[in-house]
């Protein structure tokens, strides 16, 4: 038969065979789409449990090993779910680097920092003045007073806050208090008024090293030696290079690892749909029978205008002709016909479908005509025992 391979045929006869011999197997919960699909017909399945054969195997393929009750196993989709999804356990950030955390302080939380009005338009004698404190501050930094430096820097910036310098100058004050995230503030602020203020990548990156920020530590001093090229900060961006650098691969090579779970996890889920549309295409299948391709006729079972006609055909096979127009009844026919080509036990008559090539079937475009009723034979009238042949 075109488009059937013959080896499923041969399965398909086999299992109906021994559905045949063991009508009680179709009470097994596996079967039960089977069951209901002979019973929408009129057939009838006896009542009962099935035994399974020594062993737990069935007779035409497939385990149907009864699951234990304690241990329920876990669903077709939870496991196509599992597999679809594999397992991977996260690494700990940390767990693949060791920095050199030598020199890395705790970090400041004082936030009484004043930044000034940044509305504020200095006049001609506030920047004389803003000047003035810049170099009371800048004397008194030299003399390692550090505090007296950003008192004098806070006055230079709520005068003239819109200087740029002023704000990172008082950040490296800040630096020598060990105060590295107030010297950030500063800078941060710095480079608002001026992007391209090296003074302020620098103390920044300073900071940030303090911290164990390694990377931003080296990000803001490679952009201080490109604008101003500075020999400290130079030998500061040495310093930071060799931890942002163990960094860096850690973070490139764990973005290498989640790149090669997800190629993995869609090729999975890749595989399972090219499982899935191979069920639908085969119809899903009887067990061990290979994947018989069945599915539109067991759809079909659910649409009561083709139950409706099927019923009418079971009671009349030669009502067939009035669907033939009706594609979507046509096309189950067919089907149904190409599935059981020597019939379903338990129809009514047991000859096969219609049209479906079954015992007393012509061929397959021949509408048979149910078979004449069975009759018992009437008995030949009797002779009276007189003939008056009709003299006198």
């Amino acid at each position: 038969m075109a488009g059937i391979n013959p080896e499923d045929l041969e399965k398909l006869k086999k299992f109906i065979d021994f559905v045949s011999a063991n009508p009680l197997i179709l009470n097994v919960p596996q079967l039960g789409f089977l069951k209901r699909f002979i019973e929408k017909f009129g057939g009838k399945v006896p009542e009962g449990d099935y035994q399974m054969p020594a062993g737990g195997k069935c007779p035409f393929g497939g385990d149907a090993k009864t699951e234990t009750k304690t241990q329920p196993p876990p669903s077709s989709t939870q496991a196509d779910d599992e597999a679809a999804e594999p397992v991977v356990e996260e690494e700990s950030e940390e767990s693949e680097v060791e920095l050199d955390m030598e020199g890395v302080i705790e970090p400041d939380n004082d936030v009484d920092q004043p930044m000034g009005d940044s509305s504020k338009t200095p006049s001609e004698e506030d920047i004389d003045k803003s000047s003035e404190l810049r170099s009371q501050a800048a004397a008194a930094y030299g003399e390692q007073k550090y505090q007296e430096a950003i008192d004098l820097y806070t006055q230079a910036i709520e005068i003239n806050p819109g200087n740029a310098l002023f704000h990172a100058k008082r950040g490296q004050a800040f630096l020598k208090l060990k105060k590295p995230n107030a010297c950030i503030r500063d800078c941060n602020k710095a480079l608002e008024i001026n992007c391209d203020s090296a003074a302020a990548y620098k103390y920044r990156g300073r900071a940030n090293r303090l911290l164990g920020n390694w990377e931003d530590a080296a990000k803001d001093l490679r952009q201080a030696c490109k604008l101003d090229y500075d020999e400290e900060a130079d030998e500061w961006l040495r310093e930071v290079t060799p931890n942002a650098k163990k960094i860096e691969q850690h973070r490139l090579k764990q973005q290498r690892k989640k790149a090669e779970r997800e190629r993995k996890a869609a090729e999975a889920r890749r595989q399972k749909a090219r499982q899935e549309q191979q069920k639908q295409s085969a119809g899903g299948g009887f067990p061990g029978m290979g994947g018989m391709n069945m599915g539109d006729l067991l759809a079909g079972m659910n649409d009561p205008e083709i139950m409706a006609a099927f019923q009418d055909i079971i009671q009349n096979p030669a009502n067939i002709d009035k669907y033939k127009s009706n594609p979507k009844i046509a096309k189950l026919i067919e089907t149904f016909k190409s599935s059981f080509p020597g019939g379903v036990p338990g129809f009514p008559g047991a000859g096969g479908f219609p049209g479906a090539g079954g015992a007393g079937a012509a061929d397959e475009d021949s509408v048979p005509q149910p078979p004449p009723a069975t009759e018992e034979p009437k008995a030949a009238p009797k002779k009276p025992d007189f003939v008056d042949d009709g003299l006198d």
